[in-house]
């Protein structure tokens, strides 16, 4: 009898402690349910939206629920990178941000994952350390999508200010100036931005391809189908 009593005792706060991390765990972010509360429409894409969170889900909970998306089908003289934090439930910054040299002029419609191409890379990333290097001030980025972005250390992408990614550039040129591949941001908000979202949060590059969405392990068609639904 005193046995039965310690299991059950025993039991009792294991499942307590079992139910204790499961009241702890945030609960996943609805995209559709979200991108209504915090009044997105004319500001980040749905699609585009809906796609990060996906990802941002099946990745489960980081140190920061900070998520950073990049939309690539917007052209380089539109604002396309966007900071958002999901447990405030606010865009902390909008900002203009470069792609890489030969994913295009204006737009940027090619992307590779090959060292030498001087090409953006789509997908998901998590953000790791900083340092100062050639480009200064700069966020290491872990690629974490097999043969879509996983050389990015190898290819030295990394977050880091450019002065070419300044609006100016565009009166001048029509245009931002291009990177070697990396997301680069004006000088004036790199800092801020890069403190904003270092140390371990998500950062969703999109772009308009479709082999991406096919092979993408992040991106689940039957989990975004659900999110459709509960409008």
């Amino acid at each position: 009898m005193r046995a039965l009593s310690l299991i059950l005792i025993i039991g009792g706060i294991c499942w307590g402690s079992l139910l204790g991390i499961a009241a702890e765990r945030p609960s996943m972010p609805n995209s559709r349910m979200l991108y209504h509360e915090m009044a997105l429409e004319g500001t980040i894409d749905y699609t585009v939206f809906e796609r990060a969170i996906a990802g941002y889900n099946r990745m489960g909970s980081f140190d920061k629920n900070i998520l950073t998306v990049i939309d690539f089908t917007k052209p380089s003289t539109e604002k396309r990178l966007f900071v958002i934090d999901l447990k405030l439930k606010k865009v902390l910054f909008i900002s203009y941000v470069a792609h890489g040299r030969n994913s295009g002029e204006k737009y940027a419609t090619s992307f590779s994952n090959q060292e030498g191409s001087f090409k953006s890379s789509l997908g998901f990333y998590q953000t790791e350390n900083t340092y100062y290097g050639k480009n200064g001030y700069s966020l290491v980025l872990n690629g974490l999508e097999r043969g879509i972005n996983d050389k990015a250390k190898e290819r030295a992408i990394v977050v880091h200010g450019a002065a070419y990614a300044d609006p100016s550039t565009i009166r001048s040129c029509g245009r931002l100036g291009r990177s070697l591949g990396c997301p680069a941001l004006p000088l004036a908000v790199s800092k801020k931005i890069i403190d904003t979202i270092k140390g371990g949060t998500l950062l969703y590059i999109h772009g308009d391809d479709k082999t991406y969405a096919s092979q993408s392990t992040f991106i689940r068609q039957d989990e975004m189908q659900e999110n459709r639904e509960d409008i």
